[in-house]
């Protein structure tokens, strides 16, 4: 026998997806974006498919701006890893995408994407906190990441970790 405190729950839950449904929002989302109190502007999602698919990016670095992850700089196929390290801000959290091309040992052209939590010592508390607390939430929106790397400073993140991580 089903008690009325579980009807309600089944009922409300009903609604909600009748609701969800109705206005095109998938209810898993809506609930995730409740948990964590972060949105995620579509646009993110769709330039990490546009790199996935087209390559038509090497970097995509995203911040949190309003409550919601945007994006925020889109680094040219071109781009080098240095200025794709420069581009993220001393004293600021971000999240980023870098496409990593590299040779493998049977020389074999190949390239991973990276997901780099960029949260430096130098950032306030309030931010760390903020990003920390979204990350595996945004990530799930960004299907196909290879490698995740947390970073609080630049060597966390050079060019050898990157390489070291790619078998």
């Amino acid at each position: 026998m089903v008690s009325s405190r579980s009807s309600s729950f089944y009922c409300f839950k009903a609604v909600r997806y009748d609701i969800d449904f109705a206005c095109g929002i998938e209810s898993e989302s809506v609930l995730a974006n409740a948990a964590s109190g972060m949105a995620v502007h579509d646009d993110c999602k769709l330039k990490f498919l546009e790199l996935k698919a087209k390559r038509t990016f090497r970097t995509i670095v995203y911040k949190i701006e309003d409550k919601q992850v945007i994006v925020e700089k889109l680094g040219e196929p071109e781009q080098s890893y240095d200025d794709f390290a420069a581009s993220l801000p001393e004293n600021e959290c971000r999240y980023a995408i870098y496409d990593f091309d590299f040779v493998t040992e049977e020389n074999c052209q190949k390239s991973k994407i990276f997901f780099i939590a960029w949260s430096p010592d130098t950032a306030k508390v309030r931010d760390k906190m903020i990003y920390a607390s979204s990350k595996d939430r945004f990530k799930r929106e960004l299907d196909g990441i290879q490698v995740e790397l947390q970073a609080t400073d630049p060597t966390e993140m050079g060019l050898d970790v990157f390489k070291s991580r790619t078998n």
